[in-house]
């Protein structure tokens, strides 16, 4: 049971205009409530007045997590507790004594504060990472961000190419992205420009360009010879130049700003006290190493066995049961951006880790899907990092293929 005396609970419900709160004072009868402005200003005076209100003394807050600029602002006040409560639980709990499904900003501070004040020892009280690891968090997230941007132009480019120009996705090569795709499409915007500058330039164009394989300039060159230009109207060409010239710029500006991204999380990565633990597993490389690291955090106790990690990133299935039904899925409410770092590094696993690549062709055999497949992998890979991560040992395939034999496991000494 949670123990701890507190000197007030507080719960927060954060606003964009006006945060509304609900407090109780310990020994006082009767609940607080009332709104604090949206303003940094105003929420750091309103904590001001409570630590002196406090007189100093530790004070539990209760705030819906997901505000995770907020969340940081209060942990940094060590006389704060911060217990964080997922929307879904707070708002069963609403809807529990509210069936009108009517909804507040102070009748939920109130919930909140009701969890707060009966359901404590439920709660977990936030624990932050290091610093550096808050950093490596944030720079991680915000890569995924700007690499799914540059996914979301290379998609326009291809559309857009596929309208008046669709020998250039062969002619400019398989990723659009690449240096190659945007300065062939920067000298040749159009098929006609391509067709001017003929065979031997093209050639030069493409060595200059370090493509290596002459069956693959001959097949393009060969694409040259029979093109036809799907249109010929400048009212269709002049305004898709235009439109090149835009997704070309901005595929440029989001490649710099990746490379500054992988620039700095290889720096804050490599000074980290776990980094050869993660950097050393297969597959992970420069993108997911650091992923990985943020995944399991600087905090051991948040994750007390592997089971914990593998519910919360949403890999261990979800069992229900009603009378004589009972069905199994998996888990809706889970952090997409955890859950899909542990998936795609399975899948880099396959190709270079002989039981992962066996675990793979075994579950194929069985009629299951690819996805599906990576799933159950990552469920298996995450008790495995959890011994690692917590031992700060690297992993040592040999010394887990011996354990597979020694367990009996078809998957030991897979070829």
């Amino acid at each position: 049971m949670n123990t701890t005396d507190y000197a007030a609970l507080v719960a927060l419900d954060w606003g964009d205009k006006t945060h509304a709160f609900a407090l109780q004072i310990a020994g006082v009868e009767g609940i607080e409530t009332g709104t604090i402005e949206a303003t940094p200003e105003a929420l750091l005076d309103w904590l001001d007045k409570l630590h002196e209100r406090c007189h100093a003394k530790p004070v539990a807050l209760a705030i819906e997590a997901g505000r995770n600029a907020l969340l940081r602002v209060l942990a940094a006040h060590s006389w704060l507790t911060v217990y964080p409560v997922h929307s879904a639980t707070s708002g069963r709990f609403r809807q529990a004594f509210t069936p009108s499904g009517a909804k507040d900003d102070i009748p939920d501070a109130l919930v909140i504060l009701k969890l707060l004040r009966q359901h404590r020892d439920e709660l977990c009280a936030l624990v932050l990472d290091s610093a550096e690891l808050r950093e490596l968090a944030a720079l991680v997230a915000d890569r995924r961000g700007a690499v799914d941007a540059r996914t979301r132009l290379v998609n326009q480019l291809c559309g857009l190419l596929k309208h008046y120009y669709p020998q250039a996705l062969t002619l400019a090569g398989e990723d659009l992205a690449a240096p190659l795709a945007i300065a062939f499409l920067r000298r040749f915007p159009e098929l006609a420009a391509v067709q001017k500058a003929g065979a031997n330039r093209l050639r030069a164009f493409y060595t200059k360009h370090n493509v290596r394989s002459e069956q693959r300039i001959d097949e393009r060159l060969a694409l040259l010879g029979r093109a036809r230009a799907l249109s010929e109207e400048r009212a269709v060409i002049e305004p898709s130049l235009l439109a090149l010239a835009r997704l070309l710029d901005l595929l440029e500006v989001e490649a710099r700003h990746i490379a500054a991204y992988d620039k700095r999380i290889a720096s804050v990565f490599a000074v980290h006290p776990n980094a050869e633990v993660f950097a050393a597993l297969p597959g992970a490389g420069p993108a997911l190493a650091p992923r990985l690291l943020v995944a399991f955090g600087d905090v051991t106790a948040r994750y007390p066995n592997a089971q914990a990690l593998q519910k919360y990133a949403g890999l261990a299935p979800v069992r229900e049961k009603s009378q004589k039904r009972v069905w199994v899925h998996w888990r809706w409410a889970a952090p997409k951006f955890l859950r899909q770092t542990f998936v795609e590094w399975a899948g880099q696993t396959i190709p270079r880790c002989a039981w992962a690549h066996a675990f793979y062709q075994r579950q194929k055999t069985a009629g299951k899907g690819h996805h599906a497949i990576l799933r159950a992998l990552a469920f298996k890979w995450i008790r495995i990092l959890w011994r690692c991560w917590k031992d700060n040992v690297p992993y040592d395939e040999t010394r887990y293929q011996a354990s597979l034999a020694k367990r009996g496991s078809p998957l030991a000494n897979a070829a």
